[in-house]
């Protein structure tokens, strides 16, 4: 099984790893911030994925 590879990726998909990479910070803070005010289960589950996949882009397995 080969890995996965971000280049082998058409242009567009490329283009969109990029955008959502760059805008899942400033997400993930306003969502940490949600959730210290007003915590929900919705609010901490959805804050458990947003990291999940910030650690993911962080350490490049997507």
């Amino acid at each position: 099984m080969s890995r996965f590879y971000r280049y082998r990726l058409p242009s567009w998909c490329r283009t969109w790893l990029i955008i959502i990479e760059t805008a899942l910070l400033p997400i993930l803070i306003f969502q940490a911030i949600r959730t210290i005010f007003w915590p929900t289960t919705f609010d901490i589950f959805l804050l458990g994925i947003i990291i999940g996949v910030f650690i993911a882009f962080k350490y490049k397995w997507i």
